[in-house]
């Protein structure tokens, strides 16, 4: 069953939620937070809500692991160029591409937007492509012309691919107590194409660059503690199913449980990683060794930065850094307006998919294992409903299932990129938005938000914001 690790947790939590309905003001019991529910991420842990809350090292990774942190971070930051370069270890970019550098889409290891007007390069929305139908490892079938991602960039003897075009409509919704939000969903077409027409078939689906922190520690959560909050025919009937994805693994050849990315079609995060390096910034590696190129260029004829093109001590370099990124701890998680916002959170059955603790085991870095961390995901497929939906299935993903994202970090983004756009595609401007937005297995919960007063709903968000 799917809350069977943390049933004594909901049942603390349904305590005070009778203690704090029950008493009156002459005897009301303070709410108390959890012991050390503060530290998301264990003890790799910092408290910092500056513009680089998600930028430092976890502090118990070690000397000698730091030392490649800073060299990962470099890394990371570094601008690739056009081969052939006289810095032959930052050369190979292109020939079609979405950014020159990992930061471009990750500002400051955090979250990407889409474009604010009309053909603004890509800041970390990326539209992928796809047909319907299936390879042969169960991964997505690219376009034949413009391949599994667009991209809007080329290096100066390629034309880009052209540039993508948002529109949006707007959408007002009223709560029961005559309160109203608007809503804008977005629409996403291109412009300029220099390849001809797509597919006419073309599934694209939007996917923003989330916040990097806390990734190795999802990595060292136990399969089998994912799958032990999968309930995929909803055998509890609480109308939430929870469906594991399994993904292709390059390395080993074979399906793996799926973690990362918005549909959970990564297996780990080294594989995510170079999956990016290939279709953001068309650089090779071990994994991805062919250079993503269009049909209507003769590659051959392009010098390359190396074969491949990130080197497998660089790529592991990147990939510690990213495993590494400390989590920014909690903000007034011990007031009582943030404690009685996290039982309305609780009340609305929030947790049924943003679970908020669980435990990490093993992992080749020490400082990742036996957390207790505190991330809100189950890292689980869930219908979202219609309006969410991309229409894109990817492995066993269908159209309209997402991976729960997780809630750490969620109130340092504007701190850290100067906005707040949440959801795969960033159509939502605040929490609220997000909020209303669910639909599927989410309804439920969504449908309690908006039964809130204007005071609890302000709770509840606030209480999201201290994560």
């Amino acid at each position: 069953m799917r809350y069977l690790n943390h049933v004594i947790y909901i049942a603390q939590s349904l305590l005070l939620v009778s203690l704090f309905s029950c008493q009156n003001d002459d005897d009301y019991i303070p709410l108390v937070a959890e012991e050390r529910e503060a530290f998301s991420g264990g003890e790799t842990t910092v408290f910092d809500v500056s513009a680089n809350a998600f930028g430092f090292q976890a502090p118990n990774i070690g000397q000698e692991n730091g030392l490649v942190f800073f060299l990962g971070n470099s890394l990371f930051n570094q601008s690739w160029v056009t081969a052939p370069a006289s810095t032959t270890a930052r050369d190979g970019l292109g020939p079609l591409f979405n950014s020159r550098s990992c930061s471009g889409c990750h500002f400051k290891d955090g979250r990407g937007r889409a474009p604010l007007f009309d053909g603004e390069l890509s800041h970390g929305l990326l539209l992928r492509l796809s047909i319907p139908g299936k390879g042969i490892n169960g991964e997505n079938i690219p376009d034949p012309v413009y391949g599994s991602q667009f991209q809007d960039q080329g290096i100066q003897i390629v034309d880009s691919e052209g540039n993508i075009k948002v529109t949006y409509q707007n959408i007002s919704i009223t709560y029961p107590d005559g309160a109203t939000i608007n809503l804008q969903k977005p629409t996403y077409s291109f412009e300029n194409l220099s390849l001809g027409t797509m597919s006419d078939n073309i599934q694209i689906s939007p996917r923003v660059a989330n916040q990097m922190i806390g990734l190795g520690l999802l990595e060292a959560v136990p399969d089998a503690t994912l799958l032990g909050f999968a309930d995929e025919s909803d055998s509890d009937n609480d109308g939430i199913s929870g469906k594991p994805n399994y993904v292709y693994d390059v390395a080993s050849n074979s399906l793996q449980l799926g973690r990362f990315g918005w549909k959970a079609n990564q297996p780990n995060l080294k594989q995510q990683i170079a999956a990016a390096f290939a279709g953001d910034l068309g650089i090779t590696s071990s994994l991805f060794p062919e250079e993503n190129c269009p049909s209507s260029v003769d590659c051959d004829t392009l010098a390359n930065g190396g074969t491949p093109e990130i080197t497998d001590d660089n790529l592991d370099t990147v990939t510690l850094y990213s495993s590494t990124l400390a989590v920014p701890g909690r903000r007034n998680h011990d007031e009582q307006l943030i404690l009685e916002g996290k039982q309305l959170f609780e009340q609305a059955q929030c947790i049924a998919c943003h679970i908020p603790k669980m435990e990490t085991g093993a992992h080749p870095i020490p400082a990742l294992e036996n957390q207790i961390i505190y991330p809100y995901t189950d890292l689980l497929l869930h219908d979202m409903g219609n309006d969410l939906a991309d229409n894109t299935p990817d492995f066993d993903a269908n159209g309209n299932e997402w991976r729960t994202p997780p809630l750490w970090g969620i109130g340092l983004i504007e701190a850290v990129n100067g906005h707040s756009n949440l959801l795969h595609d960033g159509r939502a401007k605040s929490i609220e938005e997000a909020i209303v937005w669910h639909g599927g297995e989410a309804s439920a919960s969504k449908e309690a938000f908006m039964n809130f007063n204007v005071e609890e709903r302000t709770k509840l968000i606030d209480f999201i914001k201290s994560l």
